[in-house]
């Protein structure tokens, strides 16, 4: 139960993010911009949390190669998120968000060539279907730029979900965010020149207040993994579409469109169905008979990571 109200609030404060970010987009901040401040500000929160408790030491690496590879990858990802929440309602992006599993078993089945069963193929084309929903509404058509943004979301995370896999074999998770931050300020820095402009009082605010909730939220989620299991605390990922929906209301004034309440509960049902499933098969499949159960039914599943 505390490894859920972790990630509740883990959600709470990424969807909090994201709302910011919509804010200071409207409020002219560039997207670049957004991108740098939202990972420099993290950057001293980490380092001072980690000096103070005299866990500096966590930090050290031997595959900083890995890290910066990870950090292309998720900066990539991060334009995405941010780009989605800026072009698009809350409640879409955030739906959008939520294919992250249908493209990791698409990635684990075409690339990693893992044995897929019926049961995961069904919940990838259930979900497909549901963003076919919401792309195509007849009454509010969904911008083509946010709908690639959120696609290209679900497909980064997923990529990074395998890359954090294969660095959590050796590093803390701390230190996986830390490096994270560290390249992606270092990527976005350069832009900068081409994009930063003078700021009044409220916009360095938001700036301020991105970097804080996202740095939170990072926080809270590798809480959440260190006292819960994956397949346990990853189900409650959807309720952020609560926290985008309120945002939408209370400070837009926008509630979804009709499409979006048919098309949001098939992806969320698509992403439950992985999930069940992937947890299902993690306790059936021991080591001893794992390569017998691959060649008659499913491989043991990927587990996926969630969090931005």
């Amino acid at each position: 139960m505390f490894a859920i109200g972790l990630r509740l609030a883990a959600m709470a404060m990424l969807s909090t993010m994201f709302m910011l970010a919509k804010l200071a987009g409207e409020a002219g901040v560039a997207l670049p911009e957004l991108m740098f401040w939202r990972q420099a500000m993290s950057l001293p929160l980490i380092a001072g949390a980690l000096l103070a408790t005299g866990r500096i030491r966590l930090l050290r690496t031997n595959r900083m190669a890995s890290h910066a590879k990870r950090a292309t990858t998720g900066t990539v990802g991060l334009c995405c998120n941010l780009g989605a929440a800026t072009l698009l309602p809350l409640p879409v992006a955030t739906t959008l968000g939520f294919t992250t599993p249908l493209f990791a078993v698409l990635i684990a089945a075409l690339v990693l060539r893992e044995m897929v069963g019926k049961w995961r193929w069904t919940a990838v084309v259930l979900g497909f279907v549901g963003v076919l929903v919401i792309a195509r509404p007849s009454d509010a058509p969904v911008p083509a730029m946010g709908l690639a943004a959120g696609l290209g979301a679900g497909v980064i995370v997923a990529i990074v979900s395998f890359q954090i896999r294969d660095l959590a074999r050796t590093e803390a998770p701390i230190a996986c965010v830390f490096w994270f931050a560290f390249y992606g300020s270092l990527f976005t820095a350069i832009l900068l020149p081409f994009y930063a402009q003078p700021h009044g009082l409220r916009e360095w605010l938001l700036l301020a207040a991105i970097g804080l909730s996202g740095a939170l939220a990072q926080f809270l989620i590798t809480a959440a993994l260190r006292f819960g299991q994956v397949a346990t605390v990853v189900v409650m990922d959807y309720s952020a579409l609560i926290w985008s929906t309120l945002y939408g209301w209370i400070i837009w004034d926008h509630l979804p469109a009709v499409s979006m309440w048919m098309g949001a509960p098939i992806i969320v049902v698509a992403g439950l169905i992985i999930t069940s499933r992937e947890h299902f098969l993690s306790r059936r499949i021991s080591p001893t008979s794992a390569l017998d159960e691959a060649a008659t039914e499913e491989a043991q599943p990927v587990k996926i990571p969630a969090g931005t």
